[in-house]
């Protein structure tokens, strides 16, 4: 397998520069990161963080660059906030095509935060809230806003993937999936983070969930984790969990993907040693599978 590993930037959020953050990369071996919409805590600008972006990509000769969260929201009930949402997204969007050009070509995605209205419903039961506790009017806001992004990105040269990211309408796979189908643009599909729905108690399987999503996939996250007795998961790392990612990449060469591969780091220590083991364990699967 020959498809481009991204650097999600968690496994750099302790403090690096950008500048040492894309040489770090660079130096590990990654082609590119996935870095956040906007920094925390950082007094900048959008132009401000672009343009630092770019310049450090370049001189680390990093070839690949995507963000992901915040996006445009599409869970506010106000109508003038949902259309300016859109406009502020896709005035990022440009900004990063024009900086960084063929280096940005697909982005992760979000609809908005979207939890149970009842409070009583801890956020852990995640099939009560995203998909789960939608109602007609989020599912179509989300499908009329991402209609319009869709034909936008298209014609900047980028396309975007949903995350199935608990706490979304995109949360599951096949919610993805059906948001995807929904708003029908071929610049819009998903960001398969498996890491993410083997938290549902109900969870279909690498070899169910894979063929279905099929060509909708246009980015992927990898991350592990092992469930402990007394309830709940506990991260892990690459190779030390209960997914098994060789046949994660098996069956995304199947189905012809040649999209990237993102690895992140959802656990607390030193994450750039661990961005150096999980790239190692993920490019010898890659180097098996070819």
């Amino acid at each position: 397998m020959k498809n481009k590993v991204i650097m999600h930037i968690n496994y750099c959020e302790q403090g690096q520069t950008i500048p040492e953050i894309c040489r770090k990369a660079q130096e590990w071996g990654f082609d590119g990161i996935e870095f956040r919409g906007k920094r925390t805590g950082v007094q900048e600008t959008p132009e401000e963080y672009l343009d630092q972006i770019a310049r450090a990509m370049e001189d680390a000769g990093l070839n690949e660059a995507m963000f992901g969260y915040p996006t445009a929201n599409m869970m506010l009930p106000d109508a003038a906030a949902r259309k300016k949402e859109i406009e502020e997204g896709l005035k990022f969007y440009q900004m990063a095509k024009e900086r960084l050009n063929a280096k940005f070509n697909v982005s992760n995605a979000f609809t908005g935060g979207l939890t149970n209205p009842d409070k009583a419903i801890p956020y852990a039961q995640y099939e009560k809230h995203g998909s789960g506790c939608a109602t007609e009017d989020q599912w179509k806001w989300a499908t009329e806003g991402y209609q319009i992004i869709g034909d936008a990105v298209a014609k900047i040269g980028i396309k975007l993937a949903f995350e199935t990211h608990m706490g979304y309408l995109h949360d599951t796979p096949f919610a993805a999936k059906k948001l995807v189908d929904l708003i029908g643009k071929p610049s819009i599909g998903v960001n398969l983070d498996y890491g993410n729905a083997v938290y549902f108690q109900k969870n279909p399987s690498l070899a169910e969930t894979i063929p279905a999503l099929g060509k909708t996939i246009f980015y992927t996250h990898l991350k592990n984790s092992i469930g402990i007795p007394s309830g709940g998961r506990m991260p892990t790392g690459l190779a030390d969990g209960q997914i098994n990612h060789r046949e994660y990449l098996r069956l995304l060469k199947q189905i012809g993907y040649k999209g990237p591969i993102g690895i992140e780091a959802p656990r607390p220590g030193d994450r750039e040693w661990y961005a150096v083991q999980d790239l190692t364990y993920i490019k010898a699967v890659m180097k098996d599978l070819a």
